[in-house]
């Protein structure tokens, strides 16, 4: 039993998985993405990793450690040139692997890691996804502007209207009180009258 093992040993003797660790862990800094099985893959990123983080201090000594790890002086040149100054601010996380179906022969899993910083499709399209909605937020904005500034001009002309209209009821309304008023007053002149007349 094998329980607490977390190493995959991938079925092969410790000095033939650690020549091929070095070997895949040299080709996926020199061309930044390789295709592998998954579990080769898995493998890889814990071993490549922490070579990274070690090449974000540039010494002598980080340099030979390395380069025990990977027994490539090109790899190891190109770790510490550039990849290392593009992980600079990363804290971790410089591999990423992205499944890519099964192989015909054997129907194992197969995957592509690259490291994260140099896959210019993806970061490509996260600029341009980030672009395109502002770019359509500055273009609707005028139109909304322009829309919106007709529109008021020709609410306030109906206010007027609307005010004017009240306005004539009311005068209307002065006009007829004195009106009802001498009505009113005929009337008791009347029955004035009337009475006077009935006294006599």
């Amino acid at each position: 039993m094998r329980h607490g093992k977390k190493i995959n040993h991938l079925g092969r003797t410790a000095s033939h998985r650690k020549a091929m660790m070095s070997n895949m862990a040299s080709s996926l800094i020199l061309h930044k993405r390789i295709s592998t099985t998954l579990a080769k893959a898995r493998a890889l990123r814990t071993y490549v990793e922490p070579l990274i983080t070690r090449s974000k201090e540039d010494s002598t000594h980080s340099r030979r450690v390395v380069f025990s790890y990977l027994q490539n002086k090109e790899a190891v040149s190109e770790l510490f040139r550039e990849i290392s100054l593009k992980v600079a601010e990363r804290p971790g996380g410089y591999t990423r692997i992205l499944k890519t179906g099964v192989r015909a022969g054997d129907n194992a899993d197969m995957c592509i890691i690259e490291l994260v910083d140099y896959n210019e499709a993806m970061l490509g399209s996260k600029q341009e996804s980030k672009a395109k909605p502002t770019r359509r937020r500055r273009a609707a904005k005028p139109k909304t502007t322009e829309d919106k500034a007709p529109v008021t001009e020709e609410k306030t002309p109906v206010k007027e209207e609307a005010n004017n209209q009240p306005e004539a009821p009311k005068t209307e309304a002065t006009e007829e009180t004195p009106v009802k008023k001498t009505r009113k007053s005929a009337k008791k002149s009347e029955e004035s009258d009337n009475k006077e007349s009935e006294e006599k």
